[in-house]
């Protein structure tokens, strides 16, 4: 028979996300805190301007954002399913090491990175793992969230050592828990067929500035998508666009927006729109997508929509973080 191995060794994990508010009067300061990130807002001197022009951000996009907050519930449910992750994932990794355990921390929100490290300090572990849950690596999300980590470690004398899972786009497991999630939607189009149904790929999109300083995340992006279809092998005609535009700035394109736009004009129904930068259901899918996107697909004559649901609580994707934790503790 059979034995698992299992280790003494203490070993904390991380779970890396955005964040979201957890009530109507936590969505300011939660802006506040998402439009103050130097890794956000960057140019010269914005040290000076910076905190002005978070508040000006803010003050302008307040009302609209609080109302859609309220259309799918009054917060964001990203906490709930990051901590469901955890849960998830601590429980698979205690099998081969009893002393793990892991941790949320959110970059925007609580619990905040600060609280985190604070927590770790008082357990004394010997080694942790950093699992930032954005697959494709940005400037914009992987490294803010590391360098505010790296920033609390340092306030509060953290040394342990500690190992990063960069990104994870290319685990075979994670690409297995997408398809999954497409094609339990594919279904919904059996009637019409798989070459019938326009696949929709829609990715949070970011400034071009920031892609032309170096951020792999457009690649990633689209090396995603190629890896989902080659495992997929559907029939449908696929697309790949970007959302959640902010500002006057040049983003990624085609928008989201505009797809659907096209999508109208030329007549095609049957809309499979699969969110492929996320790992939870959140305010971008289930608002921006789920709600805008569909009543502007309906307004222009597209009658047949479906989303994708998030990832979430997907046992192939609990089993893909499985893979990647240990791989990293193995190395």
């Amino acid at each position: 028979m059979n034995t698992i191995k299992t280790s003494t060794e203490k070993i904390a994990v991380v779970l890396f996300q955005l964040g979201g508010p957890d009530s109507l009067d936590a969505v300011e300061p939660f802006l506040l805190n998402l439009f103050r990130d130097p890794d956000i807002i960057d140019f010269p001197f914005a040290w000076l301007a910076r905190e002005p022009l978070a508040r000006f951000i803010v003050s302008k996009r307040l009302e609209k954002v609080k109302e859609h907050y309220s259309e799918i519930g009054g917060k964001s449910p990203i906490r709930e399913l990051t901590e469901r992750q955890a849960t998830l994932l601590e429980k698979q990794l205690q099998f081969s090491f009893p002393e793990l355990k892991v941790f949320v921390a959110m970059r925007y929100w609580k619990p905040t990175t600060e609280e985190t490290v604070l927590k770790i300090k008082k357990e004394k572990f010997d080694k942790i793992i950093l699992l930032p849950l954005y697959p494709q690596f940005s400037f914009t999300t992987t490294s803010s969230s590391i360098n505010e980590w790296n920033r609390q470690i340092q306030k509060h004398g953290l040394n342990t050592p500690s190992l990063l899972i960069e990104y994870f786009y290319t685990s075979e497991l994670y690409i297995q828990s997408l398809v999954e999630r497409i094609s339990d939607k594919m279904q919904l189009f059996n009637d019409v067929g798989e070459e019938n149904v326009q696949l929709v790929f829609s990715a949070h999109g970011v400034p071009v500035s920031i892609i032309k300083k170096g951020d792999r995340y457009q690649q990633h992006i689209e090396d995603t998508v190629h890896l989902i279809l080659e495992k997929g092998n559907w029939k449908s005609p696929h697309h790949l666009c970007y959302q959640s535009k902010v500002g006057p700035m040049k983003w990624l394109q085609p928008s989201l927006d505009t797809t659907i736009r096209k999508f109208g004009l030329e007549k095609k129904d049957n809309l499979l729109i699969v969110p492929v930068a996320f790992v939870t259901d959140h305010i971008e899918t289930l608002h921006e997508i789920n709600i805008e996107t569909r009543e502007h697909a309906k307004h222009l004559g597209v009658t047949r929509f479906e989303m994708t649901q998030g990832l979430n609580d997907s046992h192939t994707f609990i089993c893909a973080l499985t893979e990647l934790v240990n791989t990293k503790i193995a190395a």
